[in-house]
């Protein structure tokens, strides 16, 4: 029997569900090593950090929500069929496969792992743990009725009674909430921007447009199908969901900018967490600190990679769920094995292209109900923003791609001619006048002549 709305209950569980998705691997490390570099600056770090770390996946929803979509392709499709191909094969295999996936093996193994084991044996012991972690992703994300109890009702509540205990001790219990200091002096706007551009590395904008079709999958299987229903409940799951989020966040990061009066400053974020839990709970909190990250990289895995083969079984239908499913895991335990530092290295470029036109469509999303998916006023302002996007892409290159002459060029012409270049900002001038462009074009398509 069809049902018009949700319990309390219920809200709480996909609230937890949602979050569970969110919060994985980079959520863990990011807003550690964020605290760390701001310092003193962590408080306007952290506005920075949640505007694209909790603001913008929350929009993310919203659009998709807004917009009625099935998918991030349904929301892409009024730029045309052939770009919303391409973006949401390139969003899900940053996600569910090259990036994201693998970086929750990759930081659980280097946070719960490599402390126990002896040195030496790190390629070996990645190998195997890699290939238990997603040989238990696959098995746990077969079956999609079970997700909401896999995640929603047993992983994420043990998950955030971990971190509730970490938080408390080293607050509360220790004190170290009397070495918080608040400081907003000449750097805080480098600091705000700073903040701003490493919550791109979370991907969580990008996964709201995944994790939407997760969502509303769950809501299926609780008899709520009326679409206009669905999107206000999406809409009350994501507020629920990224209130926790940015609770843990400013917690996140205010440990990493207290860490550096016992820490040195670590290289990703990883290290540093060791260094905190070490400081504060010895052997004890180190074994408290692989059980909180397995836990949080889990079921973000679960959560990509089944959004991946929901999203793709839909778009090819003959591959079928299983096999996409099956296929992803393998290719995300085999990236794995490349190692952390590696994958981050190579993720920067990929989110300074995609993080623009995600933001861009969200944009659209949002204002949905006045421009009505007018073609022109999408692909408009698509094309002004993947200009900047591809001009960050190429700043972003690894050292050993970005020392070509070609790109040298590019670069060297980019920081003198475009505005807001240097800050990685550049996208924002361009997608609003794109978008202004569009709004002019399609009103005087549409004002008859004389």
């Amino acid at each position: 029997m069809e049902r018009q709305t949700l319990n309390r209950r219920e809200y709480i569980v996909l609230g937890s569900l949602l979050f569970g998705l969110f919060f994985g691997a980079g959520n863990l490390i990011f807003p550690i090593h964020l605290g760390q570099l701001a310092g003193a600056n962590w408080g306007p770090a952290t506005i920075g950090f949640l505007l694209s770390a909790i603001l913008l996946p929350l929009l993310s929803i919203l659009a998709i929500s807004q917009t009625n979509s099935a998918s991030m392709y349904d929301l892409a499709r009024p730029v045309g069929q052939g770009f919303a191909s391409f973006f949401l094969i390139a969003t899900h295999a940053s996600l569910g496969l090259l990036i994201a996936s693998p970086r929750t093996a990759t930081v659980t193994f280097e946070i719960g792992v490599i402390p126990f084991i002896p040195k030496g044996t790190e390629h070996i012991s990645l190998l195997i743990f890699s290939f238990l972690f997603f040989l238990t992703t696959f098995l746990l994300s077969r079956n999609q009725q079970k997700i909401t109890f896999y995640v929603g009702r047993l992983l994420n509540p043990l998950f955030l009674v971990l971190l509730t205990f970490i938080f408390a001790w080293a607050l509360l219990i220790k004190g170290d909430i009397s070495a918080v200091h608040w400081s907003f002096g000449h750097a805080a706007p480098a600091n705000l921007i700073n903040g701003f551009l490493q919550g791109y590395n979370t991907m969580d904008a990008l996964a709201g447009l995944t994790f939407g079709v997760t969502i509303t999958s769950a809501l299926k299987f609780f008899k709520l199908h009326d679409r206009g229903e669905q999107s206000k409940a999406i809409a009350k799951i994501g507020l629920l969901s990224l209130s926790l989020e940015a609770i843990v966040y400013t917690l996140l990061i205010m440990l990493g900018a207290i860490s550096l009066n016992f820490a040195k400053l670590s290289d990703n974020g990883g290290s540093a967490f060791n260094q905190i839990m070490s400081h504060y709970t010895g052997i004890i909190g180190t074994a408290l600190l692989a059980a909180l990250t397995l836990l949080a990289c889990l079921t973000t895995a679960i959560g990509l990679i089944t959004s991946l083969a929901q999203d793709l079984s839909r778009r090819f239908p003959k591959l079928g769920f299983t096999r996409i499913l099956l296929a992803t895991t393998a290719g995300a335990f085999l990236i794995a094995n490349l190692g952390l530092d590696q994958i981050i290295t190579f993720s920067t470029p990929i989110l300074m292209f995609l993080y623009p036109l995600a933001i861009a469509l969200i944009i659209l999303g949002i204002f949905d109900p006045w421009i009505k998916q007018r073609q022109i006023i999408y692909r408009v302002t698509i094309i002004a923003t993947a200009i900047p996007a591809t001009l960050d892409f190429i700043h972003a290159l690894p050292p050993v791609f970005a020392q070509w002459a070609p790109f040298k060029a590019i670069n060297a012409f980019a920081l003198e001619t475009v505005p807001w270049f240097n800050v990685g900002l550049d996208f924002i001038p361009f997608m609003l006048v794109g978008l202004i462009v569009g709004i002019a074009l399609a009103f005087l398509k549409r004002t008859p002549t004389a």
